[in-house]
């Protein structure tokens, strides 16, 4: 099979990597490994939706993949989510694309500018209508995302976000990623785990060494069962 593995950095999936055949550099920002029997791809574009969204269409209009997974950390809003847990990420948006009217915010459906799309929308929000078949993916918990250009880390954003998108975890590529997926009819699915709750920011509550290994280990069940 052969599988693109994308992470915005090497460190969120760096033990993953070590258990890995190291085979070539493809580019700067693309290297390729095998393990069983699979050819993966690993894409570290770098933070952020442009970055993101830049090397997806370059790699994906030069390789046809069977699989792309999304690894990476996330922040969580939502309460019942412990720090170090992993999540499925079945819909996700981009939360700040808009515009603001006095204290209102107008999504791109309110204004009207969203045209007929090739992937389901559901009140803004890309759902993923193609995600992988995995005993192991169907364990861990299906949570609602945002994308954003800055983390949330003032309690007025943070309540606003909450009203507007009611998102359970947010990240900074997800919905990037989704959507070169969605618009080439990859299978894909974006897995993360949470390094920290979305609060005023406070790097002592952050636990992202038990993040990178619980989101690695389960990753290896995934791929140790396709």
């Amino acid at each position: 099979m052969k599988i693109l593995l994308v992470s915005a950095t090497y460190i969120e999936v760096e033990p993953l990597l070590l258990l890995f055949q190291y085979e070539k550099e493809i580019n700067q920002k693309l290297k390729r490994y095998t393990y069983k029997n699979h050819q993966i791809d690993v894409l570290i574009p770098g933070v952020g939706m442009t970055c993101t969204a830049y090397w997806m269409g370059k790699t994906l209009n030069s390789t046809l993949y069977d699989l792309s997974i999304n690894l990476g950390l996330a922040g969580s809003f939502d309460e019942g989510l412990k720090i170090g847990e992993v999540v499925h990420i079945t819909s996700d948006q981009i939360s700040e694309l808009g515009a603001e009217d006095g204290e209102s915010f107008l999504s791109l459906i309110d204004m009207d500018l969203i045209e007929d799309e090739d992937y389901t929308l559901n009140h803004g929000k890309m759902e993923n209508s193609i995600s992988l078949e995995n005993e192991h993916l169907d364990q861990l918990p299906k949570v609602s995302g945002i994308t954003v250009n800055t983390t949330h880390g003032d309690e007025e954003s943070i309540r606003k976000s909450k009203t507007l998108f009611n998102p359970q975890v947010e990240s900074m590529e997800g919905a990037a990623f989704f959507y070169a997926c969605l618009f080439e009819g990859i299978t894909c699915t974006q897995i993360r785990a949470v390094s920290n709750k979305v609060e005023k920011r406070n790097k002592e509550n952050w636990n992202i060494p038990l993040a990178v290994k619980n989101l690695c280990s389960t990753a290896l069940q995934i791929i140790n069962t396709l």
